[in-house]
């Protein structure tokens, strides 16, 4: 064992590339590598073979004997405030008792937040169509210089949620095809892959409930209609790039969004993904989701769509009501939830992190699963996005 000796002290320098790993918040670290940041926090679990110095001299030490204290108990506070920081969370809440049930949790929500407000409502129709006619008149106005901005003000005006699903470890291994896919486009185009879900799930009638089906035939109908008719009329009066300018690059915005806010709602190294005979409804909504805080004029566009707990708790919460729900919620269950703050420490930890779901591990990176293939991308992402919460 080598390390770099600057000043008698032994320190690091550079971005911190890998968050804390762990298989449970219940379990405690094996004994592994520790190593001391210039602030003094020690870290556990993350491998070192150099600590590079802030002078260009160095003096090489063998064998050299660091004692480090203990690590904090596994499910303590001190151990869950490691975990957000090397997450980039404010908080990991603590493990809901398995006592405590969906119904406990929404009977402590005032009556008030379930309540229907035709003004409200009325009121995020108005901002959703009035945001989208003026990123619209942007997009027509703009030099080519600022339409990144006029795309993405209008993609994040008409922003609403998706479903989710981590891919699992058997799924990796099962097909090489589908391994190599992951493995080179995963990273990058992870904040659009609400795209692929739209095409393979909206789609496909056998999806959904006999109930739906007529409501989902008429919303198919709307979707051909606009292609069959819009695209052509766009076409002919901007010509492709005009269908680019006013409904690709939107479009993407649009899934940018939709593909981010339910990452991040639901991917977390700690968080597990539980099977349904495992699945216990109030820790999955509770303890299970992220409330991440995101730039004020994007929750206003978005009708506060990253209050998401309170969603998960009861879905007949209208979305002008969810910040006051989330409140009550943490007033009487806050040492519970998990919330962040939208920073590239917690997106890094996702993107380079979160990528096969394992049962044993929760989330297994691909350089473990597969070390023989490297996953360009993912080393980009590595390098590129900064390490800052």
């Amino acid at each position: 064992m080598a390390c770099r000796l600057a000043n008698s002290a032994f320190l690091t320098t550079g971005p911190h590339q890998n968050p804390i790993q762990r298989r449970r918040i219940g379990t405690h670290y094996s004994s592994g590598i520790c190593y001391l940041r210039l602030d003094g926090a020690l870290r556990k679990g993350i491998k070192r073979q150099q600590c590079s110095s802030r002078r260009n001299w160095t003096a090489v030490v063998q064998a050299v004997a660091v004692p480090v204290a203990p690590p904090p108990e596994a499910d303590s506070a001190e151990y869950r405030k490691q975990l957000a920081e090397s997450y980039g969370f404010k908080q990991i809440g603590e493990p809901l008792p398995d006592n405590v049930t969906l119904k406990d949790v929404i009977e402590t929500l005032p009556k008030k937040v379930f309540e229907i407000d035709d003004v409200k409502a009325w009121k995020s129709v108005l901002i959703s169509a009035t945001s989208y006619a003026l990123g619209l008149f942007m997009i027509s106005k703009a030099p080519w210089y600022l339409l990144p901005l006029a795309w993405a003000w209008t993609g994040t005006a008409v922003t609403g949620d998706t479903a989710w699903q981590p891919v699992f470890k058997d799924e990796f291994d099962s097909s090489a095809i589908f391994r190599q896919a992951i493995i080179y486009g995963y990273g990058p185009l992870r904040p659009w892959m609400s795209i692929a879900h739209w095409m393979i799930v909206h789609f496909n009638l056998n999806m959904f409930r006999p109930s739906e089906l007529k409501r989902v035939k008429i919303s198919l109908a709307c979707v051909f209609a606009f292609m069959g008719i819009g695209w052509p009329l766009i076409v002919y009066k901007a010509g492709i790039l005009g269908w680019i300018k006013f409904w690709l690059m939107p479009f993407l915005g649009y899934h940018f969004w939709m593909s981010t806010f339910t990452m991040v709602h639901h991917t977390a190294p700690h968080i597990p993904f539980k099977t349904a005979d495992e699945w216990n409804a109030a820790q999955a909504q509770l303890n299970g989701t992220v409330h991440c805080d995101y730039p004020g004029w994007i929750e206003t566009l978005c009708h506060d769509i990253n209050v998401h707990i309170p969603h998960h708790i009861s879905p007949r919460i209208p979305s002008y009501n969810l910040r006051a729900a989330h409140k009550s919620l943490q007033q009487n269950w806050g040492k519970y939830m998990n919330e962040a703050t939208w920073n590239w420490r917690l997106m890094k930890t996702i993107l380079t992190v979160c990528h096969v779901y394992d049962k044993e591990e929760n989330y297994v990176a691909f350089d473990k699963l597969a070390p023989g293939i490297e996953s360009h991308p993912i080393k980009f992402l590595k390098k590129a996005m900064p390490d800052y919460a």
